[in-house]
């Protein structure tokens, strides 16, 4: 009972922060996701939330995730990322060489006496920050890396990615607008015919003749979910796969942008408004759980080469793109796609006011899944080696 009320609560809170949004200056100048994450931050540090609700916590960031994803990609026009497609793998290229680069230079310069040790360092930061938590699973286990080595470095890059996110969702949007060339018209396109770029506006939500175009949607979304799972979990034991996460991202992805070929379904509009929703719940909520207890498990050597790697190749992949003249918006959802995982990419996309991008964020992020164990267990072989 506890957790159930607890998770209508969460469910709520997001409403409550986007009436303060449409109703405050401060609040509209901050944003909606920065506010769900801060007000996150500030439940679960705070000693607000009780720990027996945890499980509700991480079924709920589960949950509308996966029921977002496909909602956001109904309504995109798929023959838009044509005039994108180059630039975003060229981005995501540069990405991946600059954390490879910055890996590398941390394990020389942090090695010491525990050559091993660095290049397990370098592996995961290369996995994660390429890809994604599974990668960083699969490295753990295909490299035999000990289990303390792991959750230090996990907890770790928590703090690390909330911070990375934040200050791109934040002070790195006019930044980099500011350092890099602006996107191209036809990638800031609407996400529906007729409809406002407004996604935050989540009153047509609550009219009654809109009930049946968000049940169709849900419902849509909901079948796409079941699908996935169904053939995530018969690929995973094809391929003898135990974490079957990064699949099941692949075929909703794929599935919610086969499905926005359809004209009836592009149709469904307000699909886009619920699934921005629910990433709100989903901020608010990741957010709560993210706590700083585990930090004082934390080594300097970690902390340098985690922080190094990620503020490093930041900078790298930004010169990369102005020198190769790629635009902010391409930058931005790529390197949110890397750093932090497909699933973040429609929040880059809403702080830009640029759903267009959401395509192009999902795209590269789904390259990084699939390069991302090869590069990290290559990499550290070929240290080890050195």
């Amino acid at each position: 009972m506890q957790a159930a009320a607890w998770t209508l609560l969460f469910l709520a809170i997001p409403a409550g922060l986007l009436w303060l949004v449409h109703s405050q200056r401060w609040a509209e100048r901050l944003g909606i996701i920065v506010l769900c994450y801060l007000a996150g931050l500030l439940a679960g540090n705070a000693g607000l939330i009780p720990a027996a609700v945890r499980p509700a916590q991480e079924g709920l960031t589960e949950l509308t995730i996966v029921l977002a994803l496909p909602m956001l990609l109904f309504t995109l026009d798929v023959r838009q990322w044509r005039t994108v497609a180059g630039r975003a793998l060229l981005s995501m290229l540069f990405a991946t060489a600059a954390v490879a680069t910055l890996a590398t230079a941390l394990f020389f310069l942090l090695r010491g006496d525990d050559p091993l040790r660095a290049s397990h360092l370098a592996a995961m930061a290369v996995g994660v920050y390429t890809g994604g938590t599974p990668n960083l699973a699969a490295i753990k286990a295909g490299l035999d890396i000990p289990h303390g080595e792991y959750i230090v470095f996990h907890s770790l890059d928590t703090l690390v990615g909330a911070s990375y996110l934040l200050l791109m969702l934040t002070v790195g949007v006019p930044l980099f607008r500011r350092l890099l060339r602006p996107a191209p018209p036809s990638q800031a396109a609407a996400p529906a015919p007729g409809e406002p770029l407004d996604g935050d506006d989540l009153r047509p939500l609550l009219r009654r003749e809109n009930l049946p175009q968000l049940c169709s949607a849900a419902l849509l979304s909901l079948l796409v979910l079941v699908v996935s799972l169904g053939a995530s979990r018969l690929l995973g034991a094809a391929l003898s796969a135990e974490d079957t996460s990064a699949l099941l991202i692949v075929i909703l992805t794929s599935l919610g942008i086969l499905l926005s070929l359809h004209p009836r379904v592009r149709q469904l509009a307000l699909s886009y408004q619920l699934g921005m929703y629910l990433i709100y719940v989903f901020s608010f909520t990741v957010a709560s759980m993210a706590t700083l207890e585990d930090l004082s498990r934390v080594n300097v050597t970690v902390a340098v080469f985690l922080f190094g790697t990620v503020a490093g190749s930041l900078l790298l992949h930004g010169l990369l793109c102005r020198l190769a003249g790629i635009d902010s918006d391409t930058f931005m959802v790529t390197s949110v796609a890397a750093v932090c995982s497909p699933p973040f990419v429609p929040m880059m996309a809403r702080a830009l006011g640029n759903p267009g991008a959401i395509l192009s964020g999902m795209t590269t992020g789904i390259i990084g899944y699939a390069l991302g164990n090869y590069l990290g267990i290559s990499l550290a072989l070929f240290l080890q080696g050195l």
